[in-house]
């Protein structure tokens, strides 16, 4: 057993040896903090005069969400399932003021609504770039969760590119996953970056999850923008087909140099549409559309939304273990 004085010694050197914290480091550390709150307090005082609470009678009870002003004119976004079967809709601004809302135009296929306040000269937000988005980036989200107006909450940018199913049947892709709080009534609200800038419209949470957020890339928003506003829909194009997602053989992958692990087998073929005059039969693969591979459904109802109807494109199918090229006009689909 070694003498009382060496353990001593030993312990004392082992003390010395451990990292203190310094009054440098702990100023930097204060610096960052201040920092990070200067950056949310800067991005609430520019964002929350823009950000609105929406109050929705429907036929069949009473929602409510928020809304962000993008336009002086009292043009806004929201989400569509926050007006969807609307009777009446109030828009509340922040500084108190109760106004008339009529929807304009509404996307269920993205979640996205378009309502315009019966009113001139509102403070409005700015669209920034959402494909600029870094997972960690700091992102700040205001909206009227639970009627509470103008809450201001903070988090990080957890995921992005994720892919979620409205309870309607939708599917929305390529959303950004945020843990900066949101709850009911946050939905239409906005998400921005650290310079004021809206990246992305809050649209949905996961109960009882903790921080598993959502909302749709701002870029997703301004590419259907113009026909929300002229149109008061998206025009998407029909087929005219009912199909299925399938797994494809190893062996036809080989044979015709094919990545992809799946495609969509044609379960039935609509008479005088768009697909029968392609020339499409029950039993056909379709792997792509416009070059585009097509995995699965999820990827065909997305190409939809990208095509234009009454304009020709290639359809590539599997048929009998030989692939075949197809020309194809799609229509404008209704409803």
């Amino acid at each position: 057993m070694p003498p009382r004085t060496h353990f001593l010694r030993a312990r004392i050197s082992l003390n010395e040896s451990q990292p203190t914290s310094s009054v440098s480091d702990i100023n930097r550390e204060r610096e960052a903090l201040d920092a990070y709150s200067n950056v949310v307090a800067t991005v609430a005082e520019e964002v929350r005069p823009a950000v609105v609470n929406l109050s929705v009678a429907k036929k069949k009870g009473h929602g409510s969400g928020s809304g962000v002003l993008f336009a002086p004119d009292g043009f806004l976004l929201t989400n569509h399932h926050v007006v969807d079967q609307a009777e009446e809709v109030r828009v509340r601004l922040s500084d108190g003021r109760e106004l008339e809302g009529r929807v304009i135009g509404a996307d269920p296929w993205n979640d996205i609504a378009v309502v315009q306040a019966e009113a001139q000269d509102f403070p409005s937000a700015r669209l920034g770039d959402s494909s600029a988005l870094r997972v960690g980036q700091l992102v700040v989200a205001v909206g009227s969760p639970l009627g509470f107006e103008s809450t201001v909450t903070a988090g990080i940018v957890s995921a992005t590119g994720r892919a979620m199913r409205t309870a309607t049947g939708y599917l929305l892709d390529n959303i950004i996953q945020t843990d900066a709080a949101l709850n009911p009534g946050s939905s239409g609200g906005a998400l921005c970056d650290s310079r004021g800038r809206v990246v992305g419209i809050n649209t949905a949470i996961i109960l009882p999850a903790q921080g598993l957020c959502f909302a749709i890339p701002v870029n997703v928003v301004k590419e259907i923008l113009s026909q929300l506003m002229k149109h008061g829909r998206v025009v998407r194009a029909y087929l005219g087909l009912h199909g299925r997602t399938v797994p494809l053989p190893r062996y036809v992958l080989r044979m015709h140099g094919l990545e992809q692990e799946g495609g969509i087998e044609v379960v039935a073929v609509e008479e005088g549409s768009p697909a029968e005059y392609a020339g499409l039969r029950q039993g056909d693969v379709i792997l792509s559309v416009c070059e585009r591979v097509l995995r699965g459904m999820d990827d065909l109802q997305h190409q939809l939304g990208l095509l234009h109807p009454h304009q020709e494109v290639e359809v590539t199918v599997l048929r009998e273990g030989e692939v075949l090229r197809r020309p194809l006009v799609p229509r404008e689909r209704v409803g």
